[in-house]
């Protein structure tokens, strides 16, 4: 008689598959041809493209080719309706992102098979993971329309949003976006995948039913022509992206210069930490989940598994026995584990990496599974001996692909995870917390899962740092990137000049007698220019002041060094960084009379001591703020919580502006330094000493050398050089030259470091409500939010 485990070896799953008898049903409805959805109303199918299951290749519908023409006609009837949606008041908009959030649910299990049929992934993720998730997106998102006038009194809607996803997660990307976007107050055009267009189609039909105005929603379909369209649509507002880094750098090149409002999420690669300490059954079973999850089709999945060198070959051991059971297959099937990948050409990239790997010597793990002959498929599989430097540890595979390599220390760690240019997730397994919390913060990434992997919740930010994009999905921060302070709209249309009073004739006689040169201001130090230019300033009658270097790129280059080299200012207490800038404050009060009679000397200033007093309450202003811009505990529905820690960008070049020379450069500067970050500014060109007479103030003042550094010079240069240098993080330009901040936007495209540009416009430095507040603090940092699961 057999035994139990010899019954039990026996055993094998029964089918179980998912009808597709509603899914075609739909499609025959609709004659298997759609068209696009604009202004609340159908267009007749034209010049279509089929859309296939990834399956088994068979077509399931025709989808229309959309035109600059029907892109034209989706931005104008968003722009028509749009008034009508914000008067429409946060409670009207509440009910209808309800009336969404239950017809989504309504129609789950349709939604799911629809989005299986034509994406490929199983019917367990779809049914269980993007219908859930994409319903709370609109359910939470009702909560913030309602919430709209009290949490966000001093912000509008942005106006039209552009909005374009990828194939990887239609449904949900739409529901990231769309919920958000309709709940602050703006009309939509939004382009699905050219792959996965069939549940977008089917989410406007929900739309008609749950009595979204007209012009509100529109989708329109097709390849990258009609993301193009829209990119460079000048009735769009805003442009929010999901996709590969090569085309987010395309659309910062693309909008640079034109006003609009961009979010990126892009790219990743993503590590999977395991320290020995880490549970490493419950860890196998998390990495199960990070990279094999919708085929490894994962902007976040953890494709880097970096596993401490004490327990590799066990854990790798237990890796490969649960690779040998996962079931691939028809992932309508309930019990598969991997579907299909989207396309063919999808399936030959990962085949190339794969070999390239094995080319360079890799070893190359995959489970003996049963392939499909038809649709896209590739097998599961763990790379191993490959360097840091190999392209398949560096590249975003965007397959199920997982290269794993081992360290030996938590520093080593978190230097092989930061080993990237991606900074979207990472994954920390260990049993200690204190390691695990420790760890977290330091590496470069927008999202840290602790001993849980691919966690996601509309409450809690998403999204990356350095070449993973900027901006954010979900949570507050997320409603903030469909939004525009009020601020804004009051800013003057050109710089502001003050007044000017009489200054009398200078008797500086011999200008050689005495040495006034003005030096840079790097690591601390007074340096002299690295090309030995110097530059004469004049006061505003006439006579000469002092010389001043001219800074090149050299000089930048040093100064980025030198910030660099001061990351304990990032590690200092917000305490301690709110003492030296109320230190720097009192300082510059004690020379109040100097810079006032500098500032009437250079720029003729009627009232000087007005923006010496205004400069002086700034640093005691964001001195108050940098231990009060706290984060926030969210409670997402797991048995945790999510920690969102407000962190400093990095190494930010500041441009400032030429108008209010003092209060100017403070008003930039001292938020940025409040919170942690390093900063190369460059003064105003016109009047750069009011900004090198604080050299000995800042001398005095505990302010840690490379913290801030001063490089005077042409500010078109300077700023092209800042936006080109890869160890920069942000460029802020607001010296009120159009060409010279798109240039900013342009040139940071490379390494997509964040900007933060004033265009044209001018900004009223004594206001407030426009050089200060939570708007500029946002600016100045960045948002991680840390998962971390207890009592499990």
């Amino acid at each position: 008689m057999p035994t139990i485990n010899e019954i039990l070896q026996t055993m094998d799953y029964g089918p179980a598959p998912e009808s597709t008898k509603e899914a075609q049903a739909w499609l025959a409805q609709r004659a298997g041809r759609f068209g696009l959805f604009i202004d609340n109303a159908w267009t007749g199918a034209a010049d279509t493209f089929a859309s296939t299951n990834p399956a088994d290749g068979k077509e399931l519908a025709q989808i229309t080719q959309a035109t600059g023409e029907d892109v034209d006609r989706a931005v104008a009837a968003a722009r028509r309706a749009q008034p009508g949606w914000v008067a429409l008041g946060g409670h009207g908009r509440a009910r209808v992102l309800y009336a969404l959030a239950r017809l989504l649910q309504k129609h789950a299990r349709l939604f799911a098979v629809i989005e299986t049929l034509d994406n490929g992934k199983t019917i367990r993720e779809t049914r269980d993971a993007d219908l859930p998730l994409a319903a709370r997106h609109f359910y939470h998102h009702a909560g913030w329309a309602q919430l709209m006038a009290e949490e966000f009194a001093d912000y509008r809607a942005v106006g039209v949003v552009g909005q374009i996803v990828p194939w990887n997660f239609p449904l949900l990307m739409l529901a990231w976006k769309i919920a958000p976007a309709l709940a602050a107050g703006n009309t939509v055009v939004f382009k699905p995948a050219e792959f996965t267009s069939l549940s977008a189609l089917l989410f406007a039909e929900i739309c008609q039913q749950a009595g979204v105005p007209a012009g509100v929603v529109n989708i329109v379909t097709g390849d990258g022509r009609v993301g193009e369209a829209m990119v460079n649509h000048p009735g769009i507002d805003k442009i929010a992206f999901t996709g590969s880094t090569e085309v987010g750098r395309l659309i910062r090149k693309a909008t640079a210069g034109s006003g609009k409002k961009l979010s990126l999420e892009l790219g990743g690669k993503s590590p999977f930490i395991v320290f020995e300490d880490a549970d490493l059954d419950a860890a196998v079973e998390g990495l199960v989940d990070s990279i094999w999850f919708n085929q490894g089709q994962v902007c976040c999945a953890g494709s880097r598994l970096l596993v401490q060198e004490s327990i590799e070959e066990r854990f790798l051991a237990k890796l490969r026995t649960r690779m040998d059971n996962l079931r691939l297959g028809s992932p309508l099937e309930k019990s598969m584990d991997i579907g299909a990948l989207v396309d063919p050409v999808q399936r030959q990239r990962i085949e190339a990496l794969v070999e390239s790997a094995r080319l360079e010597g890799c070893t190359i793990y995959q489970p003996a599974c049963e392939i499909p002959a038809a649709g896209s498929w590739f097998a599961p599989t763990l790379i191993t001996g490959a360097s840091t430097s190999a392209g398949i540890a560096q590249t975003e595979i965007f397959g199920p692909v997982l290269v794993a390599m081992s360290f030996r220390t938590p520093v080593e760690a978190i230097q092989l995870a930061n080993n990237t240019v991606y900074g979207l997730a990472a994954c920390v397994w260990s049993e200690s917390i204190s390691l695990a919390l420790d760890v977290a913060p330091q590496i470069k990434a927008g999202v840290v899962w602790i001993n849980t992997a691919n966690q996601f919740d509309a409450a809690c930010g998403f999204g990356g740092y350095r070449e993973s994009g900027f901006g954010r999905e979900g949570g507050k921060e997320g409603m903030y990137e469909y939004m525009t302070p009020l601020s804004e709209d009051a800013r003057p249309a050109l710089p502001l000049i003050e007044a000017k009073g009489q200054v009398k004739a200078s008797g500086a006689g011999d200008v050689f007698g005495i040495d006034r040169t003005a030096k840079l201001y790097i690591g601390g130090k007074q340096a002299r220019p690295d090309g030995a230019y110097s530059r004469a300033i004049t006061g505003a009658n006439g006579a000469f002041l002092a010389d001043v270097g001219e800074g090149n790129r050299k000089d930048i280059r040093n100064a980025v060094e030198a910030a660099h080299k001061a990351s304990g200012w990032a590690k200092a207490t917000s305490h301690n960084r709110a003492q030296v800038l109320y230190y720097i404050a009192e300082n510059l009060a004690i020379r109040a009379d100097e810079f006032a009679a500098r500032l009437t000397a250079m720029t003729g200033a009627k009232d000087p001591m007005k923006e010496v007093q205004a400069s002086i309450e700034r640093l005691f202003y964001y001195a108050a703020w940098a231990d009060k811009y706290d984060g926030l505990a969210h409670q997402p529905p797991m048995h945790g919580i999510t920690v969102a820690l407000n962190e400093p960008v990095g190494v930010i070049g500041i441009i400032c502006p030429n108008e209010s020379p003092l209060l100017g450069f403070i008003s930039l500067v001292a938020p940025a330094l409040a919170l942690g970050n390093r900063v190369v500014a460059v003064p105003s060109e016109a009047y750069p000493l009011a900004a090198t007479d604080l050299y000995q103030v800042l001398d005095t003042s505990d302010l840690p050398g490379g913290a801030l550094n001063i490089v005077t010079g042409s500010a078109d240069e300077l700023a092209k050089t800042l936006a080109s240098h890869s160890d920069v993080d942000a460029v802020w330009r607001h010296d009120g030259s159009l060409e010279g901040c798109a240039e900013v936007e342009r040139l940071s495209s490379t390494s997509l470091k964040r900007t933060w540009v004033g265009g044209g416009k001018g900004r009223d430095w004594y206001d407030t409500r426009q050089s200060g507040g939570r708007a500029v603090l946002a600016h100045a940092s960045q948002v991680k939010n840390v998962w971390i699961p207890y009592g499990v």
